[in-house]
């Protein structure tokens, strides 16, 4: 499976990733080696994600997901849209 997922950081900021582990991936970020930008804003916490058989579905989704406003992506983490 490949994950687009997104998270909340300590400084209330959000991130959107992909992976193909998502536990790991989260685990990864929250020991400071994950991602620069998450490094300084931790801990980050999963506030949603998405499941897709093919990668390059999950990285469409991904890059689709990075262009929206953050007001459109906690509509999409509270399920509205």
């Amino acid at each position: 499976m490949h994950y687009v997922y997104i998270l909340y950081c300590a400084d209330g900021s959000l991130y959107t990733g992909y992976t193909n582990d998502l536990d790991k991936r989260i685990a990864v970020h929250n020991s400071g080696k994950g991602a620069k930008y998450t490094r300084g804003r931790l801990p980050v916490e999963l506030a949603y994600y998405e499941e897709f058989q093919c990668k390059s579905d999950a990285m469409k989704r991904e890059y689709n997901i990075k262009k929206m406003s953050r007001q459109s992506k906690l509509r999409l983490i509270s399920g509205s849209s």
